[in-house]
C-alpha cells in the first residue's frame, strides 16, 4: 500500500531544494524524479507526488499570501525554508485538495508531523498555529467528521530491523582538531552513515560508507555507542534503524561528497565551532561524547 507520509516527505524535500537553490519551477519535476528514485524506487505513489508538487508550484503565490495573512509577524523570507515549504504543502492540501481524499484534519496533522520530523524545536507549534488559524477562517470543514481509521501500526518489537554504521571522523591540521560532517537538505549537520551489507562487520560497513559518501579513508579507533529510530520504508513499512557509531581518524584532505539525494554539503569544522551547529537531537550526544574523548586526550 502506498505510504502517503513518505510521499509527502519526498515532495517536501523537492520543494526545499527548489526554494533553497532558487531553481526554475520547471526544474522541480527533475528534482522530484531524482528524489523518488533515491527514496521510493518502486514509484507506487508517483502520481500522488506529481499532483501534489505541481499543485503547490501552481498555487505558490496564493499560498504565500495566505501565510502572510495568517502569520503577519513572519514575512515569508523570515520563515525557515523547511517551515515555509511545510506550510505551502499543508495549505495546498487544506485549501485545494479533494477533501474526500485528504480531509482537512489529515492535511493539518500531516504537516505537523513533517514539522516534527524535519523542522526545528518550535516548527510543529508554528505550523499548527498557522494552519489552525486558516482552518478556523474557512469554517473548520469536516469538524464533525470521523477520519478514516489508520491501519494499526506494527508493534515495535515486530518491526524489521536495518543495521547501519557511521562515525565521527576527526583529523588534526595545523595544531587544530577538525570533525568531518555532512549536511542534509533539511538544514541539519549530521554524521556520515549507511547500511551494512550482509557480509560486512559494523566496522567494515562504517569504513566503506564513509569512503563512498565523503571520499575519506578512515581508521576506526573506538566505539561511541548506538542509537535507534523508526523510519518509513517504501516497501517494508515501519522499520527500526539501528545505527552503530565509531570514533575514526582520517587525514585532513578534501571531502568529496557523494552525489545523491538527501545531502547537499560536507565540510571540516574546528571542534570549537561544532556545538554551535544545528544537529538532530539523537546525534548531538554522540558528537559530544567524541569531542569529550578527543579533548581529554589532549589534556593528558
Amino acid at each position: 500500500m502506498a505510504n502517503r507520509h513518505l510521499s509527502r516527505s519526498i515532495v517536501l524535500q523537492s520543494l526545499f531544494e527548489w526554494d533553497l537553490n532558487a531553481l526554475d519551477k520547471k526544474a522541480t519535476a527533475d528534482v522530484l524524479e531524482r528524489n523518488v528514485s533515491e527514496f521510493a524506487p518502486n514509484k507506487t505513489d508517483k502520481p500522488f507526488m506529481d499532483k501534489l508538487l505541481d499543485g503547490v508550484m501552481a498555487k505558490q503565490s496564493e499560498l504565500d499570501l495566505v501565510i502572510e495573512k495568517a502569520a503577519p509577524d513572519w514575512p515569508i523570507d523570515r520563515i525557515s525554508p523547511v517551515d515555509r515549504n511545510i506550510l505551502r504543502l499543508g495549505l495546498y492540501e487544506l485549501l485545494f485538495a479533494d477533501r474526500k481524499e485528504v480531509p482537512a484534519k489529515v492535511a493539518i496533522n500531516e504537516a505537523i508531523e513533517l514539522a516534527k520530523k524535519f523542522g526545528g524545536e518550535n516548527s510543529s507549534r508554528f505550523v499548527n498555529g498557522v494552519l489552525g488559524a486558516v482552518y478556523k477562517e474557512i469554517g473548520e470543514p469536516g469538524k464533525e467528521e470521523q477520519g478514516k481509521k489508520r491501519k494499526k501500526d506494527i508493534p515495535f518489537d515486530q518491526m524489521p530491523i536495518q543495521r547501519l554504521a557511521g562515525a565521527v571522523v576527526y583529523a588534526e591540521h595545523e595544531g587544530q582538531l577538525y570533525l568531518a560532517l555532512v549536511h542534509d537538505i533539511f538544514g541539519h549537520w549530521t554524521l556520515s552513515k549507511g547500511k551494512i551489507e550482509d557480509e560486512e562487520t559494523v566496522e567494515e560497513g562504517a569504513i566503506r560508507e564513509i569512503k563512498e559518501e565523503m571520499g575519506l579513508d578512515i581508521s576506526i579507533e573506538s566505539e561511541l555507542g548506538n542509537n535507534e529510530y523508526v523510519a518509513s520504508h517504501p516497501e517494508l513499512g515501519k522499520v527500526r534503524k539501528q545505527v552503530h557509531y565509531f570514533l575514526a581518524a582520517a587525514s585532513y584532505s578534501d571531502i568529496k561528497l557523494e552525489q545523491k539525494g538527501g545531502l547537499d554539503d560536507a565540510k571540516w569544522f574546528k571542534v570549537a565551532d561544532i556545538l554551535e551547529l544545528n544537529f538532530y537531537e539523537d546525534i548531538l550526544p554522540i558528537v559530544t561524547k567524541a569531542i569529550t574523548m578527543l579533548v581529554g586526550r589532549g589534556a593528558k
